[in-house]
């Protein structure tokens, strides 16, 4: 029987950098899996992070729970060859211990044909080792020759620095993928720690009786097709992330950061870090 196609959930935890530090690997098991008993339903990891270990971090923390979550891996560009994508995807499998991803994305842009990378990604949907297939990093002109090529009206989603501070993807690449029915993820929504933290967004964390912080995530979230993956490698700030999915901005907070955080009035090529 063909595994059931998932929906994406809004909200997840992403695992930059878990697998790195072995001392760090048990930490980083709990917090997943207290995420997990929080009701978490999307892990996004790759094969980049940790070299693989944040891959097999995850497969310890799902052991058992894989029914029902929406897992997301990466296949870096350097191996993303028809053969070399077919490759990677079952190193990822193994490490993260499932027979399947929901969602398998090429990492970034790279020096191999994206027709090649696509047509893995067809053959292996039809092998059903993933479930539905995207990009990551590509910015407006990217998907546009993307979604031209044999495979490309199959890209479900586009993982993008999205936050606050970093808004230019809103001028064409958002509402282009909405149009397109491609769903954004948002990584990076506190900027890796780098966020300003202005008046505004401490006034709407003070009303709201949460943390600027949490007020900044909540924020990626008011878009629909939008997607948040923030990282939290410890327990305490898997609780705090996991309270967001709650959190709902009314007009006014929205105003309120929209002025103290302006999006730019002219284009500005995709950020990446």
């Amino acid at each position: 029987m063909s595994p059931p196609r998932a929906t994406m959930p809004r909200f997840g935890l992403g695992t930059w950098r878990m697998g790195e530090n072995a001392a760090a690997r048990s930490e980083d098991i709990a917090a997943l899996r207290l995420g997990l008993d929080l009701g978490v339903g999307l892990v996004d990891t790759a094969e980049l992070y940790g070299e693989g270990g944040a891959e097999e971090v995850v497969g310890e923390a799902i052991a058992g729970r894989r029914d029902g979550l929406y897992v997301v891996s990466k296949v870096l560009p350097s191996n993303a060859t028809y053969q070399g994508t077919l490759a990677a995807c079952e190193r990822s499998l193994r490490r993260l211990r499932t027979d399947r991803l929901d969602l398998y994305l090429l990492h970034w842009p790279g020096q191999h044909p994206l027709a090649e990378t696509l047509r893995a990604f067809v053959e292996l949907r039809r092998r059903e080792k993933i479930l539905a297939y995207g990009v990551s990093n590509f910015d407006i002109d990217e998907m546009r020759h993307a979604v031209r090529l044999e495979g490309g009206d199959g890209i479900a989603s586009n993982q993008v620095l999205y936050n606050l501070q970093r808004r230019g993807v809103e001028r064409k690449l958002v509402p282009w993928c909405a149009t397109e029915g491609i769903a954004i993820m948002a990584y990076s929504p506190m900027d890796q720690g780098r966020l300003v933290v202005k008046p505004a967004l401490r006034d709407v964390a003070l009303r709201r009786g949460v943390t600027p912080y949490q007020v900044a995530i909540a924020w990626t979230l008011r878009l629909e097709g939008v997607t948040s993956i923030p990282k939290a490698s410890r327990r305490e700030h898997v609780r705090d992330d996991v309270a967001v999915s709650r959190l709902l901005l009314d007009e006014d907070d929205l105003a309120e950061l929209d002025r103290a955080y302006p999006a730019p009035k002219r284009d500005t090529p995709l950020e990446t870090a």
